[in-house]
């Protein structure tokens, strides 16, 4: 087996950066607070990314693999900010990546509500608005399938007590 070049691992990171920028930007948008901002945090996962690229072994997919980068480095940058729980002030919703203009306003409201959950409580929900499988969410997050069905149930049930306050 031929060893790969430099300039070919190289171009090859490109392209999946570009391919799954979405991804990488979705996760970061959940966990923006004033001393990490989008652009600290979206940096800091493509350094992860490109320290990871080299040792991917295709033992999961590739969106997978960047869930998992992208969300371990958002909360080792959380724990490493603050051992207490943060939430993250409104007005740095309008950084997310999303198109806050577009969205309905029960949307909003959702993703406000988001940001009060604990890190983990709002990895798993992100998967899951991604249309993850419980699987998936399990390999990401490194939970076992039952505890992802437990916890998100608990999650929703949560996001509903406080769609009712």
């Amino acid at each position: 087996m031929s060893k790969i070049s430099q300039a070919e691992l190289e171009n090859d990171f490109i392209r999946m950066i570009r391919e799954n920028e979405r991804i990488i930007y979705k996760v970061c948008s959940f966990y923006i607070s004033e001393s990490s901002p989008m652009e600290d945090l979206y940096q800091e996962t493509v350094l992860n990314l490109w320290k990871s690229f080299p040792k991917f072994r295709n033992e999961s997919s590739f969106s997978t693999w960047i869930y998992r980068i992208a969300l371990n480095s958002c909360i080792s940058g959380l724990r490493k900010e603050n051992k207490h729980r943060r939430q993250v002030p409104l007005s740095l919703s309008e950084e997310i990546a999303f198109e806050p203009d577009s969205m309905e306003e029960e949307i909003r409201e959702l993703y406000q509500w988001i940001y009060q959950l604990k890190t983990l409580e709002r990895a798993i929900i992100l998967l899951w608005l991604e249309e993850k499988s419980y699987q998936e969410i399990a390999d990401i997050t490194g939970l076992s399938l039952s505890n992802v069905a437990t916890k998100l149930k608990r999650i929703k049930e949560k996001l509903k007590t406080m769609s009712n306050q």
